[in-house]
């Protein structure tokens, strides 16, 4: 038989060996080798699919306000905001409570046997067991405890302020989709008139073939405008489709759902924007929600740092113990009180607490660098979108002049063919020009509101508009 301490250690030496160098099985945990797949060996965990609402099958087609209503309840990216909101809210309440002293209780049972100190004689065995409670409060840290309330407060502003820029990004998304989706149906509508332009231009051909006064390759140049507008017809269709799926993504609906969405029975009124770029730079800055957000974060840095820097100093602290003992055997039971005061003192923790407050400072000055770049990114967001919208606005003036004229030419063009005059050369161009000049509308109407939404997100309001004039 091994003595005891041997015997311990011949224990400890051998049941690694005798497991391996992978005691634990961690290789299955990965594939066998770089260039080989990793196959599980147990079921892979299911992903459960969101819960979503679902739009009835006959509901009516909605509108911008109502699409942004249900996205601000169905998108994800609201909730997970909100949940962090509350998370960094619940840390000040963490922080808080070291305000208060902390109670714990006990209940416990020990049985020992202990050597006397004065005979050095064995104790018989002794069972006791009783109920205790423990108290102890901080009465004075130096202001440790303050800073890391405060710096926990200027999270949870900047949780709740990140929170309202993840709603106006969904607002973003849903407005820009939407804007897409009906520039798209739009696309689809000048395409087919596009394609019934180009087939009764395919008609005039034959008809004038058939009486002597054109060729064949008049017929052949209108067959092959036909299948180019039929092309264009079916793709912009099947982005129709991609935009109908985005749109139902960024609302939070299934994107196979059927989502209706009111179509405009003319073209949208534009309006201008009077408000000067200088008021929309000011507002940006104090009103952007991730720009103050930021300017939390900065803070809530500062304060850990300032609270890092005291972590190092002396506590003082209230400690008191209340427990009753009773025995198994006949020793009588006893109640225990005891009151402290202690004072700790840091002498020396290995130049940790001194690297801690420089890392803390570091991260400080981090957090007023993002802040910077992003104050000069909030700047030129609105610098960008602001010309974007003005570009637009005045493109939006010279495609409707475009969209009239080509019309007119395409529409005396026709007439000039059909009577036997003009070629079929002039006529397949100034069609071509009229589907150009009308997608070209539909383009300037789309960066229009593309760019007003932009100006509306990167200045963080959505009421940037006066309505001074307006614009069939």
């Amino acid at each position: 038989m091994l003595p005891g301490l041997a015997g311990w250690l011949l224990l400890f030496i051998a049941v690694p060996a005798a497991y391996g160098k992978d005691p634990f099985d961690t290789e299955r945990r990965v594939s066998p080798a770089p260039n080989v797949k990793w196959e599980p060996s147990t079921a892979l965990p299911e992903v459960k699919a969101p819960q979503r609402a679902r739009l009835p099958a006959d509901a009516a087609p909605l509108s911008l306000p109502e699409l942004t209503d249900i996205a601000l309840l169905n998108n994800p990216k609201t909730r997970q905001a909100w949940f962090a909101a509350r998370s960094a809210a619940a840390g000040v309440g963490i922080e808080q409570a070291d305000d208060l002293p902390s109670v714990v209780g006990f209940y416990s049972l020990n049985r020992n046997q202990q050597v006397s100190g004065t005979t050095g004689l064995l104790v018989p065995w002794q069972t006791r067991y009783g109920p205790s409670i423990t108290l102890s409060y901080m009465l004075y840290d130096f202001g440790y405890g303050d800073f890391q309330t405060e710096a926990a407060e200027f999270r949870s502003l900047a949780a709740s302020l990140s929170q309202n820029r993840a709603l106006q990004d969904v607002v973003f998304q849903v407005e820009q989709a939407y804007y897409l989706l009906i520039g798209i149906e739009a696309l689809v509508r000048v395409n087919e008139l596009t394609l019934k332009n180009s087939q009764t231009a395919h008609d005039a051909a034959q008809r004038r073939r058939e009486s002597g006064l054109a060729t064949v390759a008049d017929v052949y140049r209108t067959e092959t405008q036909v299948a180019q507008a039929q092309l264009n017809l079916t793709r912009s269709r099947g982005e129709l489709e991609k935009a109908r799926g985005q749109l139902a993504i960024a609302v939070g609906l299934p994107v196979n759902g059927e989502l209706k969405v009111q179509k405009l029975s003319g073209l949208p009124k534009v309006l201008e924007v009077s408000t000067s770029l200088n008021s929309l730079l000011d507002r940006a800055k104090a009103n952007r929600p991730d720009l103050v957000a930021a300017e939390a974060q900065v803070r809530s840095a500062r304060a850990t740092a300032n609270a890092t820097f005291r972590a190092g100093l002396p506590t003082i602290e209230i400690g008191a113990l209340a427990g009753y003992n009773q025995f198994t055997d006949d020793r009588p039971s006893a109640a225990n009180y005891a009151v402290g005061l202690n004072l700790r003192i840091p002498i020396f923790t290995g130049y940790r607490d001194t690297y801690r407050v420089r890392q803390a400072e570091a991260q400080a000055g981090q957090a007023e660098a993002v802040r910077d770049a992003l104050y000069q990114q909030t700047e030129l967001d609105v610098w960008q979108s602001y010309y974007d919208l003005q570009t637009a606005g005045g493109a939006i003036t010279s495609t409707d002049s475009q969209v009239k004229s080509a019309e007119q030419t395409a529409q005396a063009t026709l007439a000039r063919y059909q009577a036997g005059f003009g070629s079929i050369l002039d006529l397949t161009t100034a069609q071509l020009d009229e589907s150009n000049a009308r997608v070209q509308q539909i383009q300037s109407y789309l960066n229009w509101f593309t760019a007003l939404a932009r100006l509306n997100f990167s200045i963080g309001v959505s009421d940037v508009l006066t309505a001074t004039s307006a614009k069939k």
